[in-house]
């Protein structure tokens, strides 16, 4: 459900959604911090999603981008930060390419994108 506030809810899951990421790409670290400090449709409590809670808005089957863009317009194809540390060492978070709609680990340090969640946990 689009809000029209700038965000979107899961009537699935009942996550609320950032609808329309900055376009702006960042570390890790400044992805959480980004998420830490968002003040959008008047809430504050915004978070980096979990690698399982951003794997839930791909919509697999389609590509360039793998998400339905009706709710989430301008999303990038490319790989989006999660909150979850790669399991291959502690330098490293999963995230997922939003191209195809496939998983990956990348150093916290490379420059990537990020789409703020609430809720959940």
């Amino acid at each position: 459900t689009a809000h029209g506030n700038g965000t979107v809810t899961d009537n699935v899951t009942g996550l609320m959604w950032q609808q329309q990421d900055d376009g702006v790409s960042r570390t890790w670290y400044n992805a959480i911090a980004y998420c830490d400090n968002l003040g959008l449709a008047g809430y504050s409590d915004w978070r980096l999603p979990t690698k399982k809670e951003l794997m839930g808005i791909v919509i697999y089957g389609s590509y360039l981008p793998a998400i339905d863009t009706t709710a989430f317009p301008s999303t990038q194809t490319a790989f989006y930060w999660s909150s979850t540390t790669y399991s291959g060492g502690p330098y490293s978070a999963w995230g997922v390419f939003f191209s195809v709609g496939n998983v990956g680990g990348f150093f916290k340090t490379f420059l990537y994108y990020v789409r703020a969640v609430r809720g959940g946990l």
